[in-house]
């Protein structure tokens, strides 16, 4: 797995404690779409003293609630929704010598095996330094899982982050009984699986939410069609999201069916804007774009990292959380809506106290 050179992220910026969101804004009295959305794009900006001066990168930066959507987009755009359902991937486990770990599954291989991680049970640091090839670990209902290999360098006899294993059950079905979502450190409390699903979720497979989708509701998809906003699908089974600082994203399995790619032909045809939900739906379409924008239906793994050396190709804007400042996703949301409109954005986010992570507020980004 290679390396990211994040220094060729444009946007920088050091991210306050008190603004990772810790739990979901129902928690907090909202409902799903009343988190904050930011708006920028990169048209000139505003001359009334509200926004940027005439020809300042980045364009005008607007904010409303999720709910309001639909008054920010128009009549001819197309939303492709990544439909992955989320997996309880995490699970409570033994190691051979009765140390506890925290197994958390990634990705289903081809041949049966899977990748994962194991982290120590207080959840407050990086994986466990000392996995090994050969280990055999006691998870839950006297099931084992044998650690096979490290991954993605075979060679490694110990040490490695991630591992290809085996597991002595059909894990889907074995995480549906056993397993929880998976948290990190910056969350208080423990959340049922229910709020980590968005309301596109249809095929069980991720091992962390497709999360920019999680502020939709029925009501909302429901007024978009009503404007005139055409929603398409596409799938792509996310990994776990706890990468080294500029390691890239993991391989994914995905599919464009052939309707979206007919639609985006069509939009982009008629003049509309196709937006992608999330980076895991970008990443998807992109995966199946030709540098004319054209999509292609397609289905299989991507290793596509969007970036300076590969712009993106079909997508003109993202809905997009806000991401931690080592993410390598920075480097998509450049790739897709220009380094300018997307370093405006953090730099009114962090003005206005946005909340970051998977409960927290939402942008949409257009080029």
């Amino acid at each position: 797995m290679s390396v990211i050179d994040l220094a060729t992220a444009r946007t920088r910026f050091t991210l306050p404690d008190e603004l990772h969101a810790s739990e979901p804004p129902e928690a907090r009295g909202l409902s799903r779409d009343e988190v904050r959305l930011l708006i920028t794009d990169g048209r000139a900006g505003r001359t009334d003293g509200t926004g940027p001066a005439p020809g300042a990168g980045g364009g005008e930066v607007r904010h409303a609630r999720f709910r309001d959507l639909g008054g920010h987009l128009r009549a001819g755009d197309l939303l492709v929704v990544n439909t992955s359902a989320t997996l309880p991937a995490a699970v409570d486990a033994q190691r051979s010598d009765g140390r506890g770990v925290i197994v958390h599954f990634s990705t289903e291989l081809d041949d049966g095996r899977w990748l994962a991680e194991m982290r120590p049970p207080e959840n407050g640091g990086g994986p466990v330094p000392d996995g090994r090839a050969g280990e055999v670990v006691a998870l839950p209902a006297g099931v084992e899982m044998t650690v096979e290999e490290a991954y993605p360098d075979p060679s490694l006899t110990g040490g490695s982050r991630l591992w290809k294993v085996r597991v002595g059950a059909a894990v889907p079905a074995y995480l549906n009984e056993h397993g929880r979502p998976i948290t990190y450190g910056y969350l208080r409390g423990r959340w049922p699986l229910s709020h980590y699903q968005t309301v596109f979720a249809r095929e069980p497979g991720s091992a962390e939410m497709p999360s920019a989708a999680r502020p939709f509701t029925n009501d909302l998809v429901l007024d978009l069609i009503a404007r005139g906003v055409v929603v398409a699908p596409v799938t792509l089974h996310t990994g776990i999201s706890s990468l080294e600082a500029g390691e890239p994203p993991l391989p994914e399995r995905y599919r464009v069916p052939e309707q979206t790619a007919r639609l985006v032909e069509l939009t982009k045809r008629n003049g509309g804007r196709v937006i992608a939900v999330g980076t895991t739906a970008t990443r998807a379409l992109e995966s199946a774009a030709l540098p004319d924008g054209t999509v292609l239906p397609s289905e299989g793994w991507t290793e596509l990292v969007l970036g300076p050396d590969r712009p993106a190709y079909a997508v003109d804007g993202l809905i997009s959380g806000l991401h931690a400042p080592d993410a390598s996703h920075l480097l998509l949301l450049e790739a897709v809506a220009g380094p300018d409109v997307v370093g405006r954005a953090y730099e009114a986010a962090l003005e206005k106290r946005y909340l970051w992570h998977e409960f927290g507020d939402s942008s949409l980004l257009l080029r």
